[in-house]
């Protein structure tokens, strides 16, 4: 009966399940801890001394200190541990892989294979002080100088943030009609569900001294070298502008799309069952990316998703947490695909050809069913939105722009950070990048004035 109805219904449409299917799909994948919970959890932290869980955080929260102000049943006081360093440690607590960071390290990992839940305690912490809607920490007096940043997501907010905290004014150029860039419009919906990343943004902007003006893109609407004329310096926080593509198909087919897009307008859109997905999903790609979108076409009601990697399944930059979390949720993963070819009818993709010749697939092509493919092979940064001209362009490497370990890049007063910055392309790192920036605009401002 599947089978007859996909040949006679739309490839391609919305409103496979009911709201209250929907509701459960896309509701928060990880409820937080109660109390109870998360005191019993805090007890199992050793409050190690040389604590390598601080190593492996890439903002180096005190992560026993703020474990053990919860055990004491002080969540202000640890919350304000936690985002003294990372002031998305909100959002964090629910993207962060800490499964590779934090979590990994823990002494307890060692002995038990069972972590102190260090993620799960952060949103526990964290939470509290957003539900009181209290703002921890206060501007220092006004500098009189005024800093613009490029980019409202992780790193430009991190940096705005820290900024406005020393005293400083601070202005953020965005290119959308909202800010907050991955967690508002990359991160799966059912990560972070309903507005929570406007209401962390929100949170975090009560320190004051800082104005976010929408719908200024730079190389569109604002160009760099007028911002380092009118202002005292200069942050980049562009992230990923841009998107790899694959070249399979002559003409353009419905129902191919690139993944970040379809998560996109399933973040933006305000009532889900209106965002179309296909019956047979193919998500291309072995990221984070890839896991969100197959994922999410699934808990729109794709009826079978599949993931395709090009290499040896080891390779795939998802972590493993996130493939076995596909594959329990019904996510097919195949390995050694490389796509050659797209095919279609009446302008419709229908089926995804890969090369064969992959162990123990033979070596001829492999062609299977598809009425919506996904691509994720990858994001990048294109520096063609800064114009011409050296004074204009800073120093870029490998695609990204070079930064020195203060975040500073070639061009005097301008720094950068986030993904359009070589690194870990990881939100916490992000932040770390806006955070250090902005100590060094800082001093950069102090000196100057000395």
């Amino acid at each position: 009966m599947a089978d007859t109805l996909a040949a006679t219904e739309p490839r391609l449409r919305a409103g496979r399940l009911d709201a209250g299917a929907l509701a459960a799909n896309f509701s928060d994948a990880h409820p937080p801890l109660s109390a109870g919970q998360a005191l019993v959890e805090a007890a199992r932290c050793y409050y190690c001394h040389d604590a390598p869980c601080i190593e492996a955080c890439p903002t180096a929260i005190d992560i026993p200190a703020f474990i053990a102000r919860i055990a004491d049943g002080n969540l202000r006081g640890s919350a304000e541990t936690i985002l003294s360093a990372n002031i998305f440690g909100a959002a964090c607590a629910r993207v962060c892989p800490t499964e590779i960071l934090c979590e990994r390290a823990c002494v307890r990992t060692a002995q038990e294979h069972a972590p102190v839940r260090i993620g799960a305690l952060q949103r526990h912490a964290t939470d509290a002080l957003m539900r009181t809607g209290v703002h921890p920490f206060a501007r220092a007096p006004e500098t009189g100088r005024h800093v613009a940043v490029v980019g409202g997501g992780p790193a430009g907010i991190a940096c705005a943030h820290r900024l406005a905290m020393l005293g400083h004014g601070v202005t953020v150029y965005e290119a959308r009609p909202r800010a907050g860039g991955l967690n508002e419009h990359g991160v799966a919906a059912y990560k972070l569900p309903g507005d929570f990343a406007q209401d962390e943004l929100d949170f975090i902007l009560r320190i004051g001294g800082i104005t976010i003006l929408h719908d200024r893109r730079l190389g569109r609407d604002i160009g760099l070298d007028a911002l380092r004329r009118t202002h005292d310096a200069v942050f980049l926080g562009l992230g990923h502008n841009a998107v790899r593509s694959l070249a399979l198909s002559p003409e353009p087919l419905a129902g191919v799309q690139d993944a970040v897009a379809f998560i996109e307008d399933l973040r933006q859109a305000a009532d889900k069952s209106t965002v179309a997905v296909g019956d047979r999903v193919v998500v291309v790609g072995g990221g984070n990316t890839a896991i969100d979108a197959a994922m999410q076409a699934s808990r729109l009601g794709a009826r079978a998703v599949t993931i395709a990697y090009r290499g040896a399944p080891e390779l795939m930059s998802a972590t493993r947490f996130e493939q076995d979390w596909a594959r329990t949720s019904g996510i097919r993963i195949r390995a050694w695909s490389n796509p050659r070819a797209l095919h279609g009818a009446a302008g419709q993709v229908t089926a995804i050809e890969f090369d064969g010749g992959g162990p123990g697939q033979g070596h001829g092509p492999d062609i299977e069913p598809a009425d919506m493919v996904l691509i994720a092979v990858g994001q990048r940064f294109d520096g063609g939105l800064f114009g011409a001209g050296p004074s204009a362009v800073p120093a870029m490497a490998a695609g990204r722009i070079l930064v020195d370990a203060g975040q500073a890049t070639s061009l005097p007063g301008v720094y950068a950070g986030g993904d359009c910055t070589a690194g870990a392309d990881l939100t916490v790192q992000a932040v770390q990048d806006g955070k250090v920036a902005a100590l060094s605009i800082d001093a950069m401002l102090r000196a100057a004035s000395a």
